[in-house]
C-alpha cells in the first residue's frame, strides 16, 4: 500500500468546534490515559521493593529479583492480545466505548492487586495471582495508548496535531510522577509499615481513579473522523486481519520507530530503580524523588516538542530524539553511578526529560503509516508489540548488568541498542510515508 493511497485514504475532516471544546476533549483523553499508566507503571515501581521479597521469596536475591520482574513482562506479553481485541472494537465500533472497556478494566485490575495475600499467606497461588491481574493490565493498557492519541489526533485541527497528540502523552510522565509519588510517600513511613500493609494503598486508590476517568470518557463524543468511516462504510469487520494483510512492512516499521519509548523508557525506570536499591545500595527514596522530578521535566519536553513536531514535522522531530537520546545513554548511567542523590537526579532528568523528545510526536508519526479504518489497529499494535520485547527489558537489563560484573555499561549498551533500532525505523517511516511525486 503506497503513501499516496493512504493519503486518500484518510479523512481530512477537521471537527467544527470551538477550540475550547476541542481542549476539553484532548483533556478528557489525556487524563483517562494519565489514570491508565498510573496504574500500569505503578506495578513497575514497586517490583523490586516490594514484590520480589513478599511474592517471590528466596535465597538468592537476584532470582527473587527476576521473578518479579517476570511477572512485570506478563503485562507486556499480554498488551498485543488487547491491541487487537480493542483495536477490532475502536476500529469497528468506535474509539469512545473501546476507551470507557480499558479504563475499567485497568482500574479492577490494579485496585484487586491492593487486595492480595502475599506468598507467606497463600503460598505459589500467590505469584500466579499476581501475575494474571499483571495480565490484565497488560490487555487494557493495550487497548489505551493507540485509542487516546487518535482521538486527540482526529480531533485536533490539521496543524497543530503535533501539539495536541503530545498533550495525551503527557498521561506517561503523569502516571509516572503519579505511581513514583505515592510509593515514595508511603514508603517513608516509619518502621516496616511499607511492607507490611502501606505498599496496598496506591493500588486501592485506583478504585477513586477509574471512576472519575470513566466519568470524563462517558461524556465525550465519537469522533468525527470515525463517524465519516463509518458513515461512508469504510469500517472493516476484521481491521486487525485487514492490517496484516495489506500494511506488514509498515506495522514492523512502526514496531521499530516506538522500541525506545517502551523499552527504553522502562530500563530508565523499572530496571533503575531495582539498580540504585539493589546494586548501589542506596535507599529507595532517592531514585523515586528523582524520577517524580525526572517525570516532571518529561511533561515540560513534551510540550515543546510537540510545537517543534508542527513546525518542522513529526518525522524530523522523532529523528531528532533519537539522536539526542543516543547521546545521553552512557553520560545517565554515568550520572547514576556517583551515588550522589543530586547527580542521580540530573541523570533522570535527562532520561525522562531530553530523551522523551522523540515520545511527543510518535503517535502523530505512526498514524501516518496507516490508513483511518486501520488505525486504532495499527498504532495499538505497533506500540504494543514493541510492548512484548519492553516488559523484559528489566529482566535482560539485570543479566547485562550480571554479564558485566555488576558495571553499568552492560545494561548502557542494551539501551544504545534499543535506541539505535528505533532511529532506524523512524528513518524508514519516514522514507515510506514522504509525499509521491
Amino acid at each position: 500500500m503506497t503513501s499516496e493511497t493512504i493519503a486518500l485514504q484518510t479523512p481530512a475532516a477537521t471537527p467544527h468546534l470551538r477550540v475550547g471544546e476541542i481542549r476539553k476533549i484532548v483533556f478528557a483523553a489525556y487524563l483517562g490515559n494519565a489514570l491508565e499508566w498510573y496504574d500500569f507503571f505503578l506495578f513497575g515501581t514497586v517490583a523490586a521493593i516490594v514484590f520480589a521479597p513478599l511474592f517471590f521469596p528466596g535465597d538468592v536475591p537476584a532470582i527473587s529479583l527476576i521473578g518479579a520482574f517476570l511477572s512485570f513482562g506478563a503485562g507486556f506479553l499480554a498488551r498485543p492480545l488487547g491491541a487487537v481485541v480493542f483495536g477490532h472494537i475502536g476500529d469497528r465500533y468506535g474509539r469512545r466505548v473501546s476507551l470507557v472497556a480499558t479504563v475499567m478494566m485497568m482500574g479492577l485490575a490494579t485496585t484487586a492487586i491492593g487486595l492480595l495475600p502475599t506468598y507467606a499467606t497463600a503460598g505459589i497461588a500467590a505469584p500466579i495471582m499476581l501475575t494474571l491481574l499483571r495480565a490484565m493490565q497488560g490487555i487494557a493498557a493495550g487497548g489505551e495508548w493507540g485509542g487516546a492519541t487518535l482521538m486527540a489526533i482526529e480531533y485536533a485541527p490539521p496543524r497543530e496535531r503535533g501539539f495536541y497528540a503530545s498533550v495525551v502523552q503527557l498521561g506517561s510522565p503523569t502516571g509516572t510522577l503519579l505511581s513514583s509519588g505515592s510509593v515514595a510517600l508511603v514508603a517513608s513511613l516509619p518502621g516496616n509499615a511499607f511492607l507490611e500493609w502501606a505498599w496496598r494503598l496506591p493500588f486501592l486508590v485506583s478504585i477513586v481513579l477509574v471512576a472519575v476517568a470513566l466519568w470524563l470518557r462517558w461524556h465525550v463524543e465519537e469522533t468525527p473522523a470515525f463517524k465519516q468511516l463509518a458513515q461512508q462504510d469504510k469500517t472493516k469487520k476484521l481491521p486487525v486481519l485487514e492490517l496484516f494483510k495489506k500494511a506488514p512492512g509498515r506495522l514492523l516499521i512502526g514496531i521499530a520507530a516506538y522500541l525506545q519509548c517502551n523499552a527504553g523508557f522502562f530500563i530508565m525506570t523499572a530496571f533503575m530503580i531495582s539498580y540504585v536499591t539493589k546494586t548501589l545500595g542506596l535507599p529507595s527514596t532517592v531514585i523515586l524523588k528523582a524520577l517524580s522530578i525526572g517525570a516532571v521535566a518529561q511533561m515540560v519536553v513534551l510540550l515543546l516538542s510537540g510545537r517543534l513536531a508542527d513546525r518542522i514535522g513529526a518525522i524530523n522531530t522523532v529523528v531528532l530524539g533519537y539522536v539526542v537520546t543516543l547521546v545521553l545513554v552512557f553520560p545517565i548511567f554515568w550520572l547514576v553511578d556517583t551515588r550522589n542523590p543530586q547527580w542521580i537526579t540530573l541523570g533522570m532528568v535527562c532520561a525522562l526529560g531530553l530523551a522523551t523528545i522523540p515520545y511527543a510526536p510518535i503517535g502523530n508519526l505512526l498514524s501516518r503509516l496507516f490508513p483511518a479504518h486501520l488505525q486504532y489497529s495499527g498504532l495499538g499494535l505497533s506500540a504494543n508489540l514493541s510492548a512484548v520485547i519492553a516488559g523484559f527489558m528489566p529482566a535482560l537489563a539485570t543479566q547485562t548488568l550480571v554479564f558485566s560484573d555488576n558495571q553499568s555499561w552492560g545494561p548502557a549498551s542494551l539501551l544504545a541498542l534499543i535506541v539505535s533500532i528505533s532511529l532506524i525505523g523512524a528513518l524508514l517511516a519516514g522514507y515510506v510515508t514522504r509525499p509521491q511525486r
